[in-house]
Order: structure tokens, then sequence, then C-alpha cells
């Protein structure tokens, strides 16, 4: 099975570790690239205790990340065989290439795999024109550029917007087992039926749809929910349910915003153009560019949206536009400052909601109870897709929550009574790390929710909830596989 968001250019029998894990394994990962994602995906791993190793040419950013994290560094050019190795390329069991540049990662994972015989390679490519090609580009034996995964976070974080204006009221939809089954957060509001009351009341409320709280957070205190858990007002909620039950689920928690119509988006880059495109269909789409050039090339690419050439921090505009009669109002350019001030002003101006494209997660913390409904991290994103390769075990898909500090997992369970700690046992039957809890089981086409009496079998996709990220080696651990089975 393959993770159908991040795009994996092979199978998955490279990028795929064993499932068999001891006290003892440690992944030598090297990341090229100090950034924002490179950052935050050396701050999950070295939680880890994986070797890593971080380069890049900006010296003081590695020194910063050598006071802060258990991690060796190395400045220089990424793309150069003598910095590679000096990295530890011959030894290191992944190399993920997050540099600015997709030449530079390009040629790296290409140097990696045929001088060091580094055995995965993981590539951030935003060029659109790099990953149509991907087929003749990046197969792993005959491309050329052997690259294992290619991450396109235009196109990860597209979808995630996407998933939020199809779902109302929501903070976060996160898909498992091909859409199958959704984890969604939301925020509890006064009214709501489930509000003021435990949560086992849920079942007599809706006894013909099955769905399981799988977190709460209180003033951002992380909850385990048990059957008597009280909902309180403004606690951010994450459920988990088949999609097809989701909004059902939500109307439990609080009233139910309409359905999303009329769209704007500012920022025609190539995150807001695949946006306009993939919801053009179903939505009336607006589109505010400020480049007369790049408004032009919009215009004759996009049917069915109406591309305006100017500013989204122009009152005037915003108003001939009817930006009142707006549902959503997406920021989307590449400038934090300027999605903030035209998000705010929109808001001001009457539009339901807003979304913003926020990518210094200082600011983040700034917006958070502001006016701007939800902040869009792609860093977030993009390193939720990462770990879906980086973790160790038949793990098909990671997300990481509340900017790191929680994760959601889909994980395949291998074995049989003998070999596992999980297969052939009854959820009740297993000891979970401290703050995570079952959500979902996922057995062919079957979702089963995960009460006690379930029965976990070989092949079952697992999902699980971890308020505490620094559990995920507990997590690995329990899902390992005895040598014997293999």
């Amino acid at each position: 099975m393959t993770n159908n968001h991040d795009t994996p250019v092979v199978s998955g029998i490279i990028i795929r570790k064993s499932a068999h894990i001891t006290e003892a394994t440690v992944m030598k990962i090297i990341i090229l690239g100090a950034g924002q994602v490179g950052k935050t995906l050396a701050e999950n791993l070295a939680i880890d205790a994986n070797d890593i190793t971080m380069v890049d040419q900006d010296t003081a950013a590695l020194k910063d990340l050598q006071d802060r994290l258990d991690i060796r560094t190395v400045a220089g050019a990424a793309s150069l065989p003598n910095i590679l190795e000096a990295a530890g390329a011959e030894d290191a069991d992944m190399l993920v290439a997050v540099t600015k540049s997709d030449e530079v990662n390009m040629v790296a994972c290409q140097i990696a795999k045929h001088v060091f015989q580094t055995p995965t390679t993981i590539s951030r490519i935003r060029s659109h024109e790099y990953l149509e090609q991907r087929g003749a580009l990046f197969k792993n034996e005959t491309g050329a550029f052997p690259i294992d995964v290619i991450i396109s976070p235009e196109k990860l974080v597209t979808k995630h917007i996407q998933r939020l204006i199809e779902n109302p009221s929501a903070l976060q939809v996160l898909d498992f087992a091909d859409g199958r089954v959704q984890l969604v957060a939301v925020k509890a509001h006064l009214g709501g039926p489930l509000v003021g009351q435990p949560i086992a009341n849920l079942r007599q409320h809706m006894p013909n749809i099955d769905s399981r709280v799988a977190a709460i957070f209180r003033k951002d205190r992380a909850i385990v929910p048990e059957g008597d858990t009280e909902i309180h007002v403004d606690d951010e909620v994450f459920f988990i349910a088949a999609k097809k039950d989701i909004r059902a689920v939500m109307s439990e928690l609080r009233r139910l915003d309409k359905p999303y119509k009329k769209i704007m988006i500012a920022g025609g880059g190539n995150i807001g153009s695949r946006l306009a495109s993939n919801l053009a269909k179903d939505f009336r789409v607006k589109m505010i560019e400020r480049g007369l050039g790049r408004c032009e090339q919009l215009a004759d690419g996009l049917d069915d949206v109406i591309v305006l050439h100017g500013s989204a921090s122009d009152q005037d505009l915003l108003i001939e536009e009817n930006i009142e009669a707006t549902d959503v109002f997406c920021a989307l350019t590449n400038d934090d400052e300027a999605n903030i001030m035209a998000s705010m002003l929109a808001k001001r101006l009457g539009v339901r909601s807003v979304m913003t494209l926020i990518s210094n997660p200082a600011y983040v913390d700034l917006i958070e109870d502001g006016t701007i409904d939800i902040a869009i991290s792609p860093q977030q994103t993009t390193v939720s897709s990462l770990l879906t390769h980086v973790r160790r075990g038949d793990i098909v898909n990671v997300h990481s929550l509340r900017r790191g500090a929680a994760e959601a997992l889909e994980v395949i369970a291998h074995g049989d009574l003998k070999t596992s700690q999980v297969v052939g046992r009854r959820l009740e039957q297993i000891k979970l790390p401290q703050g995570t809890t079952f959500g979902a089981i996922v057995r062919n086409d079957e979702v089963l929710m995960a009460h006690h009496d379930v029965v976990i079998e070989n092949n079952d996709h697992v999902i699980l909830f971890l308020t505490d990220r620094r559990m995920i080696n507990e997590v690995e651990r329990l899902f390992a596989v005895a040598l014997t089975f293999f």
C-alpha cells in the first residue's frame, strides 16, 4: 500500500522498513537543508533517538541547531561529494534533501545513490515542470535522478486546504486508509448536543454511527478521553469516523456551518493555482494576483475561475468583489505578513472564514486566538509526509498535529499470537504507552472503531493517536515482530 498523498515514485519495497525493531535500532539519517522544514524534521527525529547529521551552508543556523539538539552538523554545499562523505553518506540509512533548490536536492540524491549506495533517498521537489516528468526523471533504477520518495509541498498543502474547505467548521481533517477513515479536529461550541456531557453519551445520541473521540485538548492540556470525560466549551476535540459520518459527528460538538460555495484565493502561485483548479468544478472561485503577466497566464490556464489583477489588501477591490458574501478567503502568497494583513482585512469586511498560509512558526502563536480562523503551516504538512517514510516499522501514514506536539499514526500489524505483542489480542489486553489511544482498525474494506473487545488481526491497519509524540519509540516497539516471524 502506498500513501496517495505523498506520491512515492517506486514501490514500497525499498522505502518501507522491516517491522522487526530492537531496542538498539538507530537510523543514521542525513538531512540536507537547515530551513524550516529541515529544522522541524531534525527536532522530530532527534527526540526519537536517531543518529542525525544536518548539512547546510548557513553556519549560524547549524550552530543554533547543535546548541538545541543532539545532532551532528556539517557546513558546506549539500550536493558536493566531499561534503556528503563528511556527513557520513557511506553508512547512512537515509538521505533527506530539503534545501531550497530542487536541483541541489536532485543532484545530492543522485550522488548518494550512485557514489555512496545510500539505501533510501527522499527529496523535496517544488517545480511543477520536474514533477510532470517524474516517470522519466525519478525512477529508482533507470531514471536520471534515482530518488525513492518525492515530496511535493505544494501538492500536500493544497490537499490539506481542500479537505478543510470540503469540511466547514473543521480545524484539521486527516485521511487514513486511502480516505476511508478520517481524523477530524473541531472546537466544541455552546449548544452542541454533546457539550457538557460525557463522551459515552455519543453512542446514545447516534446509535447508528460508530465513531470514537481520540483526544481532547483543553487550554493546551492533553486529556486522554474516557467514557465519563465531559466535553467543555472551547475544547479542541479530535475524533475518528468513517468519511461518510464525519459531518454527523461534528454536529454533536457544534452548530455546523453551511457548506461553502464562494471561495476567494489571494496569490496565484503554485499552491493558489492548484487549489483553484481543484475547486473550480464544485465552487465559485475568484483569484487575486498582483503580477500582470502571471495574471494573464492564470486566466488562460484556469477554466471556470475569475482571475483579478490587484492586491488582496486593496479594500476597494475586496468590497467590489463582494467579500462580505464570500464563504472562505484563502491567503496563499509567499509573504507571511501580506497573508496576515489581507486575511485580517477580509475578516473585518465580513468574510465567513479565513485560511492563511504562514511559514514563520512564531507568527502562528501570535495569531492563534485572533481573527484568523485557520493558520496553515507548510512545514508541518511537509514534515508529516516525511515522517511517514522515516518512522521505523510498517507505518503507512503519519500526521503531525498541534505543531508537532501530537501525532496520529497508521501502522500495519504483522505476525501472530506468538510473534507479535498486538496481533491476536483484544484492544483492552494491549498496554499502550502513556498518552496513546487506539482510534480505529481498517481490515480490508471494513472500518472498525477501536472498542475494547476488537481483536487485532495480521495485516490490519491500526490508527493510533499520541498526545505525547515522545512515546513514538514505545509504539514502534509495541508493533515490532519477533525474528521467528520472518
